[in-house]
């Protein structure tokens, strides 16, 4: 099996390569690559992602990496991360970038003042520790209990149009999506990588996965 993780320069790629590599118990051959070629090749693909939007977009576009995460995503298991999440979206406003317009709906930012039930002020971005609410069932949620926490940076957040592709939430202080995914797709918010336990057992969970629900 091979496994590809997505290369346009953004994003923890070393870092998910390892947290991939480490929980790899089945021997695939799980690599980097840059060359939409290789990545169409692939039997599974990642898409990681860290920085702002707009600087993300535009790198995917300049590699010619665009259409290969397209077709990628038609059938074969894929896992989209933070912003490589956010890129599968519409629109952003984050510098009001089209997305690759896999799912319908937007990527907001938290909107300014908000503040916690005790009345202190919450930051933007969002940054650290929070739970995570399954909303329905997946492959990728086995031996992860419901309210697991899992490790968040981020000034926005996604916004679907369609309820149904709201995999988990999370709360700041309201509840927005955090997980979505429809058939072969699922992509996190937050950072597996960073996520100790709980985020190794989502990647091993991916590896294992055929793609269905």
């Amino acid at each position: 099996m091979k496994v590809a993780v997505v290369d346009y320069g953004m994003g923890n790629l070393h870092s998910v390569l390892k947290s991939l590599q480490a929980v790899n118990e089945a021997g695939a051959d799980i690599f980097l690559s840059n060359d939409p070629h290789a990545i169409a090749k692939a039997d599974k693909v990642v898409f990681p992602g860290q920085g702002a939007m707009p600087d993300c977009m535009r790198e995917l576009n300049s590699r010619g990496l665009a259409e290969a995460v397209r077709e990628t995503t038609q059938s074969k298991p894929f896992f989209g991360i933070c912003v490589g999440a956010q890129l599968l979206f519409q629109h952003s406003e984050e510098g009001d970038t089209p997305g690759l317009g896999l799912f319908p709906g937007e990527v907001k930012r938290f909107a300014d003042g908000l503040t916690d039930a005790g009345g202190e002020r919450l930051k933007v971005p969002h940054m650290g520790w929070n739970q995570v609410y399954q909303t329905r069932p997946h492959p990728l949620f086995r031996d992860i209990a419901d309210g697991e926490r899992f490790y968040f940076v981020h000034s926005y957040h996604f916004a679907p149009q369609d309820a149904a592709l709201t995999l988990a939430q999370s709360e700041y202080p309201q509840r927005f999506s955090c997980i979505v995914g429809r058939g072969n797709i699922f992509a996190t918010q937050f950072h597996t990588e960073k996520s100790h336990r709980a985020g190794l057992q989502m990647m091993k969970n991916f590896l294992a996965w055929d793609g269905s629900v």
